[in-house]
């Protein structure tokens, strides 16, 4: 019987053999979720952050912060984490094992993912017993689904009570350090801040290797904006984009098929609420198609809203073809309104909000609570202070309009009634006024990417593998050989190995086995150039260049190669350009 290997299957070889990654803690029998980056893979994973940073911080003007992966409680509390970062889950009675419930459905039962994420714990267990769902493990019987958290949780110290989290996203880090970057920013608005950094997510039965990890990096951008100035200045330079989007109303009846809308027809029909996140969404169709994946290979698509995330007032995926899975998001992009600033003000007391000047000062007449005191030591003696603190903290229309209706407000343990404060209008004139800002985030899940780039770069011409990937994200860049090891030819490579890595090329040096041997192991490390030093060399100074992809070759003077390989990495000449053909 003929079992041909798929994509997935012949890629995790090649990462094992060429050092991109392989499963962690493998000599103790590895752990699902976890990966081993090695040299090639690490090298990779460097240049298309180091590409993402130019594309999403450096070329808009943005900034780049660095946060702790373990935050304390109250911050996902804060955040909304804790009360919606799970998922059903079920454990098989016999044997212990535990699945996602959704993920189990659709896999077994084939039924669509739309339905399977709109139920609830009763009805994914009325379906199992219904269709007799066994644990795919040991065919055992499954109890009876409940909610898991997919938050890693520690404690901070040696005292149980200081519970932290790792994080799941990198975003609650930059919201918190929003106050300190606005003032970097002296007040003014839109501005970015962007992380690059690991995350923690506990899954439950992540079987999907790079795919699905509870350890990965996360790139994430954070854009705060004034709601009423929701215009972006940058969307006439992607408006003629073409994105390939599955709109919800589509989604919900069933429908998969991309819609192929420009930027500007996307927000024209309202397929796109913002511009800001259209943008976003072409910037990352354009970043994903540098990274070597073609256009028809990606699409958008729209969240519903029971899939969105407890922040997202509207939400794209975008989503890569993979042999082997399908459809794999490998970014989001979501609008998250005030959200987040607005709850950790609530939680911290902290001002979050930006002062906007206004073109001509204005008269408002607004409410004002003055404390009785008198009525207030008389009614609550020592503890008049802290009711004080819980007045100032409610905003003056609310507690008004409480009294007004109930005849008091209950503050904390404390019940304040009418003669404990005087409410008055008054008229002020305004030049001004405070917001809290809002967001728009596009998010990239780097292992996938990484993944993605992998599979795309993988090609076999005449029976061997050649990882083509675009020269600028390579991990390797030049390749240097001797033709052979004698007759001053290594001297004179490795003078030259050594000269490009001065230059800051990363540089492969190789003089084990034969020439041919050694041009296939540089195709399947993705190596763009293989440099050969040969007896010529040492007549002329000039060296043979052999393009990975074409397999042709030029010959070079080494004066000015740092020069001309510099902008060949930048992609403003071509291969043959380089040299003349041999």
């Amino acid at each position: 019987m003929d079992v041909r290997e798929d994509k997935y299957e012949k890629i995790v070889k090649l990462a094992k053999r060429r050092g991109f990654f392989w499963e962690a803690f493998e000599i103790y029998g590895g752990v699902s979720g976890f990966l081993d980056f090695g040299p090639l893979g690490v090298l990779l994973k460097r240049r298309i952050i180091d590409l993402w940073v130019d594309w999403f911080v450096k070329r808009e003007g943005f900034v780049e912060v660095e946060t702790p992966l373990i935050n304390p409680e109250v911050v996902f509390e804060a955040s909304g984490h804790l009360e919606s970062f799970r998922e059903p889950a079920f454990k098989c009675l016999k044997c212990g094992r535990r699945f996602r419930a959704d993920h189990l459905i659709e896999e077994k039962l084939g039924l669509d993912s739309v339905e399977v994420e709109k139920m609830g714990l009763k009805e994914l267990y009325d379906l199992v017993l219904d269709k007799g769902l066994k644990c795919p493990e040991c065919g055992g019987e499954l109890g009876e689904p409940y909610y898991f958290t997919t938050m890693f949780k520690t404690f901070i110290g040696p005292y149980a009570e200081d519970v932290g989290y790792g994080r799941p996203e990198a975003a609650q880090g930059m919201f918190l350090a929003f106050r300190r970057v606005l003032d970097l920013k002296r007040g003014k608005l839109p501005f970015a801040i962007a992380q690059v950094g690991k995350v923690l997510r506990n899954e439950i039965s992540p079987r999907q290797g790079p795919i699905r990890l509870r350890e990965f990096t996360i790139m994430e951008l954070e854009l705060f904006i004034d709601p009423e100035d929701v215009e972006c200045p940058k969307i006439s330079e992607v408006e003629d984009e073409v994105l390939r989007i599955v709109p919800g109303d589509v989604r919900a009846k069933g429908g998969e098929e991309p819609l192929e809308l420009t930027v500007r027809e996307s927000l024209d029909r309202g397929v796109v609420d913002m511009e800001w996140l259209a943008y976003f969404m072409a910037r990352a169709k354009q970043f994903i198609r540098e990274l070597g994946v073609p256009e028809e290979s990606q699409r958008f698509i729209e969240k519903l809203p029971w899939e969105r995330a407890h922040y997202s007032s509207q939400g794209f995926d975008q989503e890569i073809l993979l042999e082997r899975w399908g459809w794999v998001e490998v970014s989001g992009h979501n609008y998250r309104t005030d959200y987040d600033l607005r709850r950790h003000m609530e939680h911290s007391g902290v001002d979050m909000t930006v002062y906007k000047p206004l073109e001509k000062p204005i008269m408002v007449e607004k409410t004002q609570v003055k404390p009785v005191y008198e009525a207030l030591r008389r009614d609550f003696g020592d503890e008049m202070g802290e009711v004080l603190k819980l007045i100032k903290s409610v905003k003056p229309e609310v507690l008004a309009e409480n009294l007004a209706e109930k005849g008091f407000v209950r503050l904390g343990d404390f019940t304040v009634k009418p003669e404990h404060v005087r409410v008055e209008k008054i008229t002020v004139e305004e030049k001004g006024k405070r917001f809290i800002p809002h967001v728009v985030e596009p998010s990239f899940g780097l292992e996938r990417v990484v993944y993605s780039a992998l599979e795309y770069a993988y090609t076999e011409r005449e029976g061997r593998v050649v990882m083509s990937f675009p020269v600028s994200i390579a991990p390797i860049q030049v390749a240097v050989y001797p033709l052979v090891t004698k007759d001053g030819l290594p001297e004179k490579a490795w003078s030259v190995y050594r000269r490009l890595l001065d230059e800051g090329f990363e540089v492969y040096w190789d003089d084990s086995g034969s020439i041919g041997r050694r041009y296939v192991r540089s195709d399947e490390m993705g190596i763009p150039l293989a440099l050969t030093v040969d007896y010529q060399t040492l007549k002329d100074d000039t060296v043979t260049l052999r393009d990975r992809d074409s397999w042709r070759q030029v010959r070079t003077p080494l004066a000015g190669i740092e020069d001309r390989l510099r902008i060949f990495f930048k992609g403003r000449i071509s291969f043959e350009e380089l040299g003349e053909p041999v």
